[in-house]
């Protein structure tokens, strides 16, 4: 049985009549940006994720880059964050005019632990930036005790982990403000791009509406010197019929989850571990062997999709050579890069593909 990695049409023809319905509203209303759409879209996602407000912008980097604006930083402040994840969080600090500054990974999670990130803090550290990784969540309280005892913001990365819960509450604004994105293969996927800041300060939520819109207070005129980042009217009313089936699309992947931790184990692979303080949406499903290459390799010829998130630490990317990190410096992210395999994982996935996917694993993989 081929079983591809992800599969979109699927996705589209589960709910084709509300993606039609949603495409006909907006359509019919003749009004494409920041309009009822998005404003609704704020207030349905706010309340599923227990944030004051929520507001809608272009991309899940830009998430990132206008929560750090709004919260004043810029050049000289440092934000820690991890070497382990897509480089868009890295590319939205420095897009704020931050320098990111990476933090080891724990080697369980390969989240960035309260540990790391104290042993990367410098005078100039100005934010905290941890990363949700794969859909578990970050252990948050003594990350943010130790924000709090600095007098910096956390800024919760959540763009993989919508839905994700933190000793029973919903990651993204605990911290009080967190980045989404809404790219098409998350968790809740937009039609193209998307993504939001969820914010619980007031004043913080007025900057970031000015910020997205060119740093306008009214029409033509510009207080600040903002961007043009805003959620057009068609994805944010195709994302609240989307928003409608996040919580029964978690609770599929949470149970291939259960059963890929069931069938998988004792078969030579580590498998991800979910921690007591979590309930992970698992938005990538990755295991780790020391042959990965060639284990990729075997489940290709065998019909099954993999990918690798991420095969390149950040401090490692000539994108951010300018930073000056070098290899060996953060051991533990290098040797998991080297490792990690996404294996499909997805809430149309059938229970056979499933059961495929576990039998070509057992049979590869010890082979290796």
């Amino acid at each position: 049985m081929n079983v591809p990695f992800g599969d979109l049409k699927a996705h589209v023809a589960g709910m084709r009549g509300e993606i039609d319905s949603a495409v006909a509203r907006v359509l019919d209303s003749g009004w494409f940006i920041l309009g009822p759409e998005g404003e609704s879209f704020e207030r349905e996602l706010a309340a599923a994720l227990g944030a004051q407000d929520a507001v809608g912008v272009a991309n899940g980097t830009e998430a990132i880059q206008l929560a750090l604006e709004a919260l004043a930083l810029g050049p000289g402040d440092e934000v820690i964050t991890s070497p382990l994840t897509a480089a868009f969080t890295a590319l939205g600090v420095m897009r704020s005019g931050a320098r990111p500054v990476f933090a080891d990974v724990d080697p369980v999670t390969l989240n960035v632990s309260p540990e790391t990130v104290e042993r990367a803090v410098t005078p100039h550290t100005r934010a905290l930036l941890p990363v949700h990784l794969y859909g578990h969540p970050v252990d948050l309280d003594p990350m943010l005790e130790r924000a709090r005892r600095r007098g910096i913001p956390l800024v919760e990365d959540a763009c993989q982990a919508i839905g994700a819960r933190y000793k029973d509450r919903p990651v993204g604004a605990q911290s009080g403000i967190g980045a989404l994105s809404f790219y098409p293969t998350k968790n809740l996927g937009a039609f193209g791009d998307g993504g939001a800041v969820l914010v619980n300060d007031p004043e913080t939520g007025r900057r970031l509406r000015r910020l997205r819109n060119g740093g306008q207070t009214d029409r033509y005129h510009h207080e600040t010197a903002g961007i043009n980042s805003r959620l057009d009217e068609m994805q944010a009313a195709l994302l609240r019929a989307k928003l409608r089936r996040l919580a029964a699309w978690t609770d599929r992947r949470r149970a291939i989850a259960a059963r890929y931790h069931e069938g998988l184990a004792g078969c030579g692979v580590t498998l991800p571990v979910e921690q007591p303080y979590a309930r992970a949406v698992y938005h990538l499903y990755v295991i780790r062997h020391p042959r990965r290459d060639a284990l990729a390799a075997a489940l290709r010829e065998g019909g099954i999709g993999t990918l690798i998130h991420y095969p390149i630490p950040l401090h490692l990317q000539p994108a951010f050579a300018e930073l000056g990190a070098r290899k060996g410096e953060f051991p533990v992210a290098e040797k998991a890069a080297g490792e990690i395999l996404s294996i499909p994982l997805y809430p149309e996935m059938t229970d056979e593909q499933v059961e495929a996917v576990i039998r070509a694993i057992r049979e590869k993989a010890p082979a290796l």
